[in-house]
């Protein structure tokens, strides 16, 4: 599967996940969100930057329970909740916030 940005094609795997990390960009970020339904707002690129930042220290996608703690680590205890990251992205926080930072689905993740 792919998709195409300004002449540039990104291939996904069924799910949607781009293959190649490497090729990530805002523009796709954009177009991902777009596609789960998710309208972008600072919070939300708050929560995309650090799971890319997460990442490329541990190069693992981490799971929900892992990343609402660092959240609530880097961020404080109000966004360091199930509730908050759930209401940014209503079908999982790890899945589809990893799905729209260009990352692999996190293990553990159905």
């Amino acid at each position: 599967m792919s998709f195409e940005i300004n002449g540039t094609t990104y291939e996904t795997d069924e799910e949607g996940y781009l293959l190649n990390l490497a090729e990530w960009t805002p523009e796709a970020a954009a177009y991902l969100a777009e596609e789960e339904k998710v309208p972008l707002s600072d919070n939300h690129w708050e929560v995309i930057n650090f799971l890319r930042e997460y990442y490329n220290e541990y190069q693992i996608a981490p799971a929900v329970r892992v990343l609402t703690k660092a959240i609530g680590k880097q961020f404080g205890e109000e966004k360091g909740n199930s509730k908050y990251l759930y209401e940014l992205f209503p079908y999982g926080p790890a899945k589809q916030a990893c799905k729209i930072a260009g990352l692999p689905k996190p293990t553990g993740c159905i």
